[in-house]
C-alpha cells in the first residue's frame, strides 16, 4: 500500500514538475523505435532496449531520468527509484524534485534506508553523469560511458547492493 502511494505521488508530480519546471527544455523527440536503430554497444540502443523491456516511452523533457537508470543499472521498483534519487545526490544533482522523492521516499519506505545510503555514498564515488547532454550519447559505446564513470568497484558494488535489495525485498514480502 505505501508502494502505491509512492507510485501515486509520482505520477502526480512528474505531469507538474515537468510543466513548471521543465518549460524551458526541449524534448528529444526520440522514440523507441529509433533508439532500437543505435549500433548494438551503443547507450542509444541499450536505453532502447530499457525502455522496451520495461514497456516505457521516453518522458519529453525529462528523458535523462532513463539515462540514468541505464547508465546505473538501477531497475523501476519503487525503492530503486528513490535509490536512483540518492546517487544522484550524491553525484552532485540538486533539483527540487530530486529532494522532495528524497524526503517522501524515506519518509514513507524508511525500510531501504541502508539501500539509499549505500547508493548516496556510490554517487559520491562515481565520476560526475548528473550533468550529461545524454541526447548527445546515444552513439557512444554504452560500456566505455559505464567504465568513464564508475571504477570496477564500483560496477561491482552496484550489482551487489541491487542483488541485496532484491533478496530483502522477497524476504520481506515472503513473511507478510
Amino acid at each position: 500500500m505505501r508502494k502505491k502511494l509512492v507510485i501515486w505521488l509520482f505520477e502526480i508530480s512528474k505531469n507538474i514538475y515537468t510543466k513548471f519546471f521543465k518549460r524551458n527544455h526541449i524534448p528529444w523527440s526520440v522514440n523507441v523505435s529509433e533508439l532500437k536503430t543505435y549500433p548494438i554497444q551503443s547507450f542509444g540502443y541499450v536505453l532502447g532496449d530499457f525502455l522496451q523491456l520495461n514497456n516505457f516511452e521516453l518522458i519529453p523533457k525529462v528523458e535523462r531520468h532513463d539515462a540514468y537508470h541505464v547508465i546505473t543499472q538501477y531497475g523501476t521498483t519503487v525503492e530503486e527509484e528513490i535509490g536512483l534519487q540518492f546517487l544522484c545526490m550524491g553525484n552532485g544533482k540538486k533539483s527540487l524534485y530530486m529532494y522532495g522523492a528524497i524526503i517522501l521516499g524515506t519518509a514513507i519506505l524508511p525500510e531501504y534506508l541502508n539501500f539509499y545510503i549505500a547508493s548516496y555514498k556510490l554517487g559520491k564515488q562515481a565520476n560526475s553523469f548528473h550533468q550529461f547532454e545524454y541526447k548527445n550519447l546515444l552513439e557512444t559505446n554504452y560500456e566505455e560511458l559505464r567504465n568513464m564513470i564508475f571504477s570496477i568497484e564500483d560496477r561491482a558494488t552496484i550489482a551487489n547492493e541491487l542483488h541485496s535489495l532484491h533478496q530483502r525485498t522477497q524476504t520481506y514480502y515472503a513473511n507478510i
